[in-house]
C-alpha cells in the first residue's frame, strides 16, 4: 500500500491545491476515529500542522491562516497526516483536547456519525447528560450525588466479578463485568474524567 503520510514539508510538494491554493482536510479522532470536522488549509497552514503538532487552517472568511483551538482552548493535537490518492485532500487524525465544533458538540457533523457499535461510548454519553441534568429518581443520580454509595458499589461489583471468575460462571461473568463497567464509568465521571479519557490512555500504551 502506498505511503501518503506527510511528514515534512518537502512531502507537501506533491499535493495538488485548489485555483485558490487550498485543498479540503477532514478531522478524525485518532482515538475513537470519530470525522470531527472538515476545513481548508493552503500550504502555509499545514506546514504550520507540521512544525508545531497542532491543526492550522486558511479561515475562508476571513481570509488568514488560523489555529484551531487559538480562542476556547480546543486545539487539535497532530498524529499524523496523510494525502488522498489524488492529492487534493488530507486527512488529519488528531487528538482533540474539547470538542470540535463550535457549538460545542464533539463533531460538526452531530449525533449519529459515531463509529457503529460502541455501546461503551453511547453509556457514556447517557451518564455525562444525566451528570448535567440530575433527574430525580435515576440511580445514575444517586451514584453521582453520594460518594459513599458509588465508591461501595464499585466494590462490590469487582467483588461479584471476582467470584463469578472464581467459579467459572461464564455466562455470569459477563453480566458481572457489565455491572462493574456501568459502575466504573459513573466513578469516572464523578471525578471528571470520562470513558474516552480510558480509551486514549489505552491508545497511548499500545505497542
Amino acid at each position: 500500500m502506498t505511503d501518503r503520510a506527510l511528514r515534512d514539508s518537502s512531502d507537501l510538494d506533491g499535493l495538488t491545491f485548489d485555483a485558490n491554493g487550498l485543498l479540503p482536510i477532514v478531522a478524525q479522532d485518532v482515538d475513537t476515529g470519530t470525522v470531527l470536522m472538515l476545513a481548508w488549509a493552503d500550504r502555509s497552514a499545514l506546514e504550520h500542522s507540521l512544525t508545531t503538532g497542532e491543526m492550522h487552517f486558511w479561515s475562508r472568511s476571513r481570509g488568514e491562516l488560523w489555529k484551531k483551538g487559538a480562542t476556547s482552548g480546543n486545539i487539535l493535537n497532530v498524529r499524523s497526516l496523510h494525502a488522498d490518492c489524488d492529492g487534493d485532500a488530507v486527512l488529519a487524525r488528531v487528538a482533540p483536547t474539547g470538542p470540535a465544533c463550535h457549538t460545542n458538540e464533539t463533531t460538526c457533523f452531530g449525533e449519529g456519525t459515531e463509529p457503529a457499535g460502541d455501546a461503551l461510548q453511547e453509556l457514556d454519553e447517557v451518564i455525562r447528560q444525566r451528570a448535567g441534568t440530575l433527574p430525580e429518581g435515576s440511580y445514575t443520580t444517586r451514584l453521582l450525588t453520594d460518594e459513599n454509595l458509588r465508591l461501595k458499589k464499585l466494590g462490590e461489583e469487582t467483588a461479584e466479578l471476582v467470584l463469578a471468575a472464581a467459579r467459572g460462571e461464564t455466562g455470569r461473568v459477563a453480566e458481572e463485568a457489565a455491572d462493574l463497567v456501568y459502575h466504573l464509568i459513573v466513578a469516572l465521571r464523578a471525578a471528571g474524567s470520562s470513558w474516552d479519557d480510558v480509551r486514549k490512555a489505552l491508545a497511548r500504551r499500545r505497542p
